[in-house]
């Protein structure tokens, strides 16, 4: 019968880790700034409303293309222009902009033309062109840097440009670049995020796979150091990542932006799952039980503990579903499924090929062992001889906590989020240093009560809020209505400042204004005309300061406007992602909350004592109240990227609890005593409970090598925090047991 089962078994993970094997690579991978809207957003919906009446903010490309000695050189000039006329027939490309097409009007007896801004072919007049482009706040930092040393050429796209579209204009941009030879160029935008990143998620899963791989198999060699204990429980974790990614394939999902942490995750998880079953598979062989024995009593005793600890783990990663932020609840359930998948591959494939060895091929025993027997003994000592001073440091350590949770900041920014030493990262400081930045802020504009946004008096409304912003040292203002006609009111000679002077010259300009070359009056008004925008680029200055910006925006904006005639609104994509802000400390409150409550119906349902749910609680809380108080007191901003810490925390480090306490329970349904059945639990379980420990801590804090600043706190977090929750397992658990569980 045992080897019935056991071909069945093996035939059918054989079949399953096939399918998985075939799917990896047909995986998908994403990267897309909507993602990172949160749902449900009044302010999400009425962006939506805005980008159908005009075009997306983000639905460009910008190449800024440098020359040292200054970009006033006509050879130079000459290249700058071929290339911009040549970028129009790339694909996906809409329009292209650049110093050396623009043109400014002028007036003639025959009426407006166009002359050239930068007059290429005549070198005596760069002298004159440069003063003119440096003056117009128009064209610096926007298609020329303050400096004239770089020109940028505008690449307007396709709106909502997807991922397999951005890597077929990349892979034609980058080489037709070089063919130019020039010094040095930098890019910004959509496409190029999107290909950079996506290469970015690819690059972090394999490297994180490789390094936990060969870390773990380091950790069982110094385990096992015997060939087959350390095939086994290779050949199980491996078998849980195919199922995982057979999962993956199956379902057609997808990888984002925190993909890099599943490798880890399930490597981890699997190791653990499998180190509890062979310890015990083990440890009931040393007593002397035939293989058979051996493995029914590790299911019994252990599997069911093990079963829990996956589901507490999933329902901590599931907790994630409660987020408005798509890549969040994404991550939540397929890391929720990868747990269970790991588990499925413990129970089903694992047990039955450990019943292929007896404890010498799996195991060699040895100084090693005496010295986990010795820790634990003195550990199970301390915690009896010194259970006052462990409450009052463990309350210490809690207000310290609460104290660190004060300090939380959600001031990021797009900076800090992108791969460390990689060209996209030095592309994005150089516009931010040299040019108007990279996020787009968008002032929508809304005519009210009959009134049009073409109309003298709206348009009037709109220069003062421009002039407004244009005041603001972190914001360049791009276009708008008003830009357009105080164009056309410098042409006939006057000073914009006072622009527009009478309601008859606006008039002769909104005649003009459809006939200037490139005044664009059909992107920044809608085609009713009840409504504008106003174009502008922020510096990445962090959400909370942006926040802070916005209300003083809008502050401003109802002291000085009328607002019975025309309404202003910010949004943009900038604006919508940094509400994420708002959001991630009430969806983590949520989550975690939801989370807590469904371990403790599963801990009832195992326990069925209200005491042993307070002992199983109150030691996973303190890992949680440290990595709150690690952001506080280290300065990590709080965000999207961060806040799964709480859930991968709490998921991970109640496992090692269920263990203790199941052990625990077990120990004294056979009549022990509190301190007998201690005394036992540390000695069975202490051990397997520090190995587990010792390789999350490890495997997590690979991720320090990872090139994604976020993955690295994310790691050094996870891993800091759970060697505290093994510490608050082996210390407080026994402290509480004794206060609660009396004989």
């Amino acid at each position: 019968m045992l080897k019935i089962s056991r071909i069945l078994s093996f035939s059918l993970f054989l079949a399953l880790g096939i399918y998985g094997a075939v799917q990896i690579p047909a995986l998908k991978f994403s990267f897309d700034f909507e993602q990172f809207f949160p749902e449900g957003d009044e302010d999400l919906a009425f962006f939506q409303d805005f980008i159908q009446s005009f075009e997306t903010d983000d639905n460009f490309l910008m190449i800024a293309i440098k020359r040292d000695s200054g970009v006033f050189e006509q050879q130079f000039l000459e290249k700058v222009h071929e290339f911009s006329l040549q970028a129009r027939d790339l694909p996906h490309v809409v329009a292209v902009q650049s110093l050396t097409k623009v043109t400014y009007p002028v007036r003639t007896p025959f009426g407006v033309i166009g002359r050239p801004l930068i007059h290429i072919n005549q070198a005596d007049k760069y002298a004159s062109d440069r003063a003119r482009i440096l003056a117009d706040n128009r064209f610096v930092n926007v298609l020329i840097d303050s400096d004239a040393k770089s020109l940028v050429v505008f690449l307007k796209l396709v709106n909502s440009i997807d991922l397999d579209q951005a890597t077929e204009l990349m892979e034609v941009l980058e080489p037709k670049l070089e063919t130019y030879g020039f010094e040095e160029w930098h890019m910004l935008g959509r496409p190029y995020f999107q290909k950079e990143l996506v290469a970015m998620q690819k690059r972090e899963i394999i490297f994180s796979a490789i390094v936990s791989g060969v870390l773990v198999t380091l950790v069982m060699f110094l385990i096992f150091r015997r060939f087959w204990g350390i095939g086994v429980a290779i050949a199980s974790i491996g078998m849980g990542i195919l199922l995982f990614l057979g999962f993956m394939g199956y379902t057609e999902r997808e990888f984002s932006a925190m993909a890099a942490l599943y490798p880890v995750l399930m490597i981890i998880v699997g190791t653990s799952d499998v180190i509890h079953i062979m310890s015990k598979y083990i440890d009931e062989l040393r007593k002397g039980h035939d293989r058979v024995k051996a493995i029914k009593v590790t299911i019994r005793e252990i599997g069911l503990a093990t079963l829990l600890t996956s589901l507490t783990t999933a329902v901590g990663f599931a907790s994630l579903f409660t987020s408005r932020i798509a890549p969040i609840r994404d991550f939540g359930v397929n890391a929720a499924v990868g747990v269970l998948a790991a588990y499925v591959a413990v129970i089903g494939f694992t047990t039955a090929v450990l019943t292929l060895f007896p404890k010498e091929k799996l195991i060699k025993l040895g100084a090693a062992h005496r010295f986990w027997e010795d820790l634990m003994a003195r550990t199970y000592r301390f915690t009896l001889n010194q259970s006052r001073q462990i409450s009052w440091g463990a309350l210490g350590f809690v207000l310290l906590c609460f104290l660190g949770i004060s300090l939380i900041s959600t001031d990021y920014d797009i900076g800090g989020n992108l791969p460390r030493g990689k060209k996209i990262t030095e592309d994005f400081y150089f516009f931010e240093e040299e040019m108007a930045g990279f996020r787009p802020m968008e002032m929508a504009v809304t005519a009210k009560n009959g009134y049009l946004a073409t109309d003298f008096a709206v348009v009037k409304e709109i220069d003062k809020v421009e002039r407004y912003l244009q005041s603001i040292p972190s914001i360049q203002v791009l276009g708008s209505i008003s830009t357009v006609y105080r164009s056309i009111h410098e042409l006939f000679g006057n000073d914009s400042s006072d622009f527009p002077a009478t309601e008859d010259q606006f008039e002769q300009y909104g005649r003009m204004a459809a006939r200037v070359p490139q005044a664009d009056v059909n992107v920044l008004v809608s085609r009713d005309t009840t409504k504008a925008r106003i174009s502008t680029r922020l510096k990445d200055i962090g959400a909370d300061s942006i926040k802070w910006l916005g209300q003083e925006i809008d502050n401003w904006i109802i002291a000085n406007t009328d607002t019975s005639m025309v309404s202003f609104r910010r949004t943009g994509t900038g604006t919508i992602i940094d509400k994420n802000s708002v959001y991630v400390r009430q969806d983590l409150i949520n989550g975690l909350g939801l989370a807590v409550a469904i371990v403790s119906i599963l801990m009832a349902l195992l326990f069925r004592n209200l005491n042993m749910i307070i002992i199983s609680l109150v030691p996973n809380l303190v890992p949680l109240l440290m990595a709150g108080a690690m952001l506080g007191y280290l300065g990590i901003e709080l965000e999207a990227g961060i806040a799964i810490v709480f859930a991968v925390i709490f998921g991970i480090a109640v496992d090692d609890t269920i263990h203790f306490l199941s052990k625990f329970k077990l120990v004294r349904s056979r009549g022990a005593g509190v301190e007998e059945a201690l005394s036992v639990t540390f000695q069975e379980t202490g051990k397997a409970i520090c190995l587990t420990t010792i390789i999350l801590f490890f495997g997590f804090l690979i991720m320090l090598f990872s090139i994604h600043p976020p993955s690295v706190i994310v790691g050094t977090l996870i891993s800091v925090t759970l060697f505290s929750a093994v510490v608050s397992d082996l210390l407080l658990i026994p402290v509480l047991i004794r206060y609660l569980m009396k004989d």
